[in-house]
């Protein structure tokens, strides 16, 4: 899947005024033509080979299944030869990232319902960034555009195995000055389900923006999604991204974690021990995710726990697969979230998550690699003929 491009005539694209130095989006100043995505259904309409999936019964409104994200946009730069260095590369593909940014693109791609919540440079990338995630029907009436900081930008490195590395280009970009007065108070009540990761905790003054949306969407009853997608090099020592990520994790209702996280969390202890999982598991945590790469992913709540395989694909690049993997889950958790509790249904949306984490490593770039659901559900197909 190409990356989305589109023909800006900037002269047009002015927003709604500054507020404090900071323009707000204005809905009328971005094109909307592109991709579109068709309500989300219930994955139980869907009859594979007699499979039951969750959602079944009458879904809940699009309004009342809103899943807002919050953080980082940024542009990511991925080589167009895998296995060789940033020196190397002889060109770079641009694509639209950012691990909230992903997460509310791949919902949307799902036909669920989302919201971006975060601040992009008043620059060609910023407006690029918000006309994708407008073509792709994701909510962004939260965004915001700051006059004096460039949008984010990182260049990815792939290995041959399509596992990457990043150099940032942050000093300070604009998702790193979000500041709480800017935030949407209005928009981040209604969600279902708030999703963020740690990025966003690395400097103020977003760390407070942060911290004041995670608590308005909790004191209006949504329940908290957290992956901290970790990215050591952003932070100035590992202590103080251990320190970050874990001040916030007794807020968070759900949670996704990849092995290494849980070793860099545990200080090398075994990612693979489920004792060592479940010192993670804080006493209002309603569920554990740890993703596996191609081997799935394992699940814990209070009450079960287990593991479901994944889908065996070519690795193109491996950026956004985790992301892939949580909109995946979100989309179906806000159409039914008494899936936390029946673990046959948890276990059929998390088949649906690692197909969509699958899929997304066969493309470059995040964003662009993201699956639609017919896609996901071909895929899910094809594999149990």
């Amino acid at each position: 899947m190409a990356l989305h491009l589109s023909v800006f005539c900037f002269s047009n694209t002015v927003a709604s005024g500054p507020h404090n130095g900071v323009r707000f989006f204005s809905q009328r100043t971005v094109k909307a033509s592109g991709f579109s995505c068709q309500p989300l259904a219930p994955i139980s309409r869907v009859n594979l080979k007699g499979k039951a999936f969750p959602g079944d019964g009458v879904p809940e409104t699009k309004e009342s299944s809103l899943v807002v994200c919050f953080g980082e946009l940024l542009i990511d730069f991925v080589p167009t030869i895998s296995g060789l260095s940033l020196a190397e590369a002889p060109a770079f593909k641009k694509a639209a990232g950012g691990a909230p940014a992903n997460v509310a693109v791949g919902i949307a791609r799902l036909g669920g319902s989302s919201a971006f919540i975060g601040k992009v440079g008043e620059d060609e990338f910023g407006y690029m960034l918000a006309d994708i995630l407008k073509q792709n029907s994701v909510n962004i009436e939260g965004m915001r555009f700051d006059p004096g900081a460039r949008t984010a930008l990182a260049f990815v490195t792939l290995r041959s195995n399509g596992e990457r590395e990043f150099m940032f280009f942050r000093n300070p970009s604009a998702d790193m000055l979000l500041r709480e007065a800017e935030l949407d108070f209005d928009l981040i009540r209604k969600a279902k389900i708030f999703h963020y990761g740690s990025i966003s905790l690395i400097t103020e003054p977003c760390k407070s923006a942060h911290i004041a949306a995670a608590k308005a969407a909790k004191d209006s009853g949504a329940v908290l999604s957290y992956d901290p997608n970790l990215r050591l090099p952003l932070w100035s020592s590992a202590e103080s991204a251990r320190e970050g990520i874990l001040s916030i994790w007794e807020m968070a209702d759900i949670i996704k974690v990849s092995e290494e996280e849980i070793s860099f969390l545990t200080q090398g202890e075994d990612p693979y021990d489920d004792a060592v999982v479940r010192k993670l598991f804080h006493p209002n945590l309603k569920l554990l995710l740890v993703t596996e790469g191609p081997d799935g992913c394992r699940y814990y709540t209070k009450n079960f726990s287990g593991r479901v395989k994944g889908l065996k694909v070519d690795a193109v690049d491996t950026t956004g697969a985790g992301d892939a993997f949580v909109a995946g889950t979100l989309s179906q958790l806000s159409l039914d979230l008494s899936l936390l509790q029946k673990e046959d249904l948890l276990r059929d949306a998390l088949k649906f998550a690692n197909v969509c984490g699958a899929l997304t490593v066969t493309e470059r770039g995040a964003i662009p690699a993201l699956p639609t659901r017919e896609a996901v559900l071909d895929a899910m197909l094809q594999s149990v003929k």
